[in-house]
């Protein structure tokens, strides 16, 4: 099984967004038994919370599910159990190295994923409010990262 955790500020946002889109994608594409996906956040603001309204209205529209998702923080744990640490941006990325071994985790920064977009970080909607343009992003990420995993892993 190929783990993969998605990790933005706060858990509610961003990494969700993430989550679930990957998760939509790996069942379109009948990967369900192969791939697993998680996501967490480096600030305690919102632990146990459902992911922000944005996020679930984008998801809603779409049809993809974030059943069962809820806010916890990136732990030392992590870079044991997941085999893709995805970062939303490069602070996310700073506070990770901070934990425990997380100097030598092995990082990946989301929009890597996307090397023709100006954007090297994703925005984040909680203060920019720009939902749809996060999920277009995520849309188009999540895509390559399953091409990456499974040309890498599969």
């Amino acid at each position: 099984m190929v783990k993969v955790l998605f990790v933005c500020l706060g858990n509610i946002c961003r990494s969700p967004m993430g989550e679930a889109v990957l998760r939509h994608k790996i069942k379109e594409r009948g990967l369900s038994g192969a791939i697993e996906v998680d996501s967490a956040g480096t600030g305690d603001w919102h632990i146990g919370k459902a992911p922000h309204e944005g996020t679930r209205g984008i998801l809603d529209e779409r049809g993809i599910s974030y059943e069962n998702m809820t806010a916890r923080l990136v732990s030392s744990e992590d870079f044991k159990k997941f085999d893709y640490i995805v970062c939303m941006d490069h602070s996310n990325g700073i506070n990770v190295r901070k934990l425990p071994g997380g100097d030598e985790a092995k990082l990946l920064f989301f929009m890597d994923l996307l090397p023709e977009e100006e954007l090297r970080e994703v925005p984040d909607p909680y203060y920019t409010g720009n939902f749809e343009q996060v999920y277009a992003l995520m849309d188009a990420g999540c895509e390559r990262l399953l091409d990456k995993i499974t040309a890498e892993k599969l």
